[in-house]
């Protein structure tokens, strides 16, 4: 018993698909069970499995966590350590009995394609003897048959469409999260590229370059069948594009095993349902959306007294220069108030229609705090059909609350601070928030400046 446990730990050595399904799974069931024990024991609450995305329901910094959670999070690292070199050392033998490229096992730490790399493992049959004249020693009398433009065209034609199903769905649920961000590209560079190799295999680059495409080409289709706008499409392509990348290296590994046609069309199946069946689940489970803060700062030449006045209501803004604001980000035009002290209602409007904002502190001229009741849409989608609003502009971006925070310095000046709390339902959201974090900042500094301009052009 003792030397069948120092073999799930051991690197070295083979393991069939059958072996490997089954310890994955009673390791699963077993590190849940642990968890699940911590977490009603450590935090007093229950343990869900799709919570390994996000352990404590939000994104902080660490240093902000309180002693429980912090606790808690060093019990859940510690016990997923074994865990880990388990899973590691039980794909690294996996990958080696099917004469794979150990440097797969890196996939291990990818959410979502972590799923799909144990699937593959587990439903690829172990190395064969190679076939007389097969393996990659075909490619150059399969291309008599075949040529790459040929093979690269019927995979861009099968993939893409299944895929444009996917976003339909993720549309109409509506979820934009891991199932559309992370399985989707990988899927379809993976599903691409395997029917790119179908009839004939091919060389790593091309692998690659056939799954890019097939994610640059969807990009497109996306943008002509008016699902998504063009910045949107932008700011997804770096994370679409090197899983759709990743998928394409699976791919390519997966090319240089002898299949029966019956297993690959099982493979290819499961690879078209898995991004709908991901998005579905997300869908049900709705996690909880994490909560974000910005903050903005900027020193001037004037008094709290005159700076407050603008804080409280500006005038209107002039036309943006900046290229973001151009191609549709929403950004501020003014600042109206109906009021006064805590209870008035400050009303900021933007491009996209005004922002809602009942004051809730009013400590002048040091500190103005308010909540936000309505939100606005965050941008007018950049896209040759007038008037595309997908469903990700209502609802996904969402500002709580706000400050204007007036420190007095030495000389008669200011430091004002502008800061801003808000949630988005896009995962993978620490690459969302990315982005998000970046217009903020930018929307923040367009107020700040407009506001040191009138204030010192008022003290002079």
């Amino acid at each position: 018993m003792k030397r069948k446990l120092v073999w799930l730990f051991d690197l070295q050595g083979t393991i069939g698909p059958l072996a490997y399904f089954s310890a994955g799974l009673l390791a699963f069931a077993l590190k849940y069970a642990i968890d699940r024990f911590a977490a009603s024991l450590l935090v007093h609450r229950p343990w869900m499995p799709w919570q390994y995305l996000n352990p404590l329901g939000t994104s902080v910094s660490l240093l902000a966590l309180g002693p429980e959670d912090r606790r808690f999070l060093l019990v859940m690292a510690a016990i997923a350590l074994p865990f880990i070199w388990m899973g590691i050392a039980l794909t690294v033998k996996r990958l080696r009995s099917m004469g794979a490229p150990a440097s797969l096992v890196l996939l291990f730490f990818v959410p979502i394609v972590s799923l799909l790399l144990f699937l593959w493992l587990c439903v690829t049959p172990s190395r064969r003897s190679p076939v007389p004249g097969g393996g990659l020693a075909r490619q150059g009398a399969d291309s008599a048959r075949a040529t790459d433009a040929n093979d690269c065209a019927l995979a861009l034609g099968i993939s893409i469409p299944i895929c444009l199903v996917s976003v339909w769905l993720a549309t109409k649920v509506p979820s934009y999260g891991l199932g559309l961000f992370v399985a989707l590209p990988f899927c379809l560079g993976l599903l691409s590229v395997l029917i790119y190799t179908w009839r004939a295999p091919h060389s790593y680059a091309q692998c690659v370059a056939v799954s890019v495409l097939a994610c640059g080409v969807f990009g497109v289709a996306l943008l002509a069948f008016a699902f998504e706008g063009a910045i949107c499409l932008l700011m997804a392509a770096p994370i679409a594009g090197g899983l759709a990348a990743l998928g394409g290296t699976l791919g390519y590994a997966i090319q240089r095993h002898t299949y029966h046609r019956l297993e690959s069309a099982a493979m290819l199946l499961l690879l078209a349902l898995f991004p709908p069946a991901i998005i579905g689940a997300e869908a049900v489970a709705h996690p909880p959306a994490p909560e974000f803060a910005v903050r903005s700062a900027i020193e001037i030449n004037a008094s709290p007294e005159r700076v407050w006045r603008e804080v409280v209501e500006f005038s209107q803004l002039p036309e943006p220069r900046e290229w973001l604001f151009r191609a549709g980000i929403a950004y501020p035009i003014r600042a109206e108030i109906h009021g006064r002290g805590a209870g008035a209602v400050r009303y900021c409007v933007f491009s996209t229609g005004p922002f809602v904002e009942p004051i809730t502190t009013w400590d002048e001229p040091r500190r103005l705090e308010f909540s936000v009741t309505h939100v606005p849409a965050p941008m007018h989608e950049l896209s040759p059909y007038k008037g595309l609003h997908p469903p990700h502009l209502d609802g996904f971006l969402v500002s709580h609350k706000g400050h204007f925070a007036l420190t007095p310095l030495p000389g008669g000046r200011t430091r004002l601070e502008g800061a801003t709390w808000y949630s988005h339902h896009l995962w993978p959201a620490s690459y969302w928030r990315l982005w998000s974090d970046y217009f903020i900042h930018r929307i923040h500094l367009r107020v700040l400046r407009h506001i040191q301009a009138a204030a010192e052009q008022r003290q002079n």
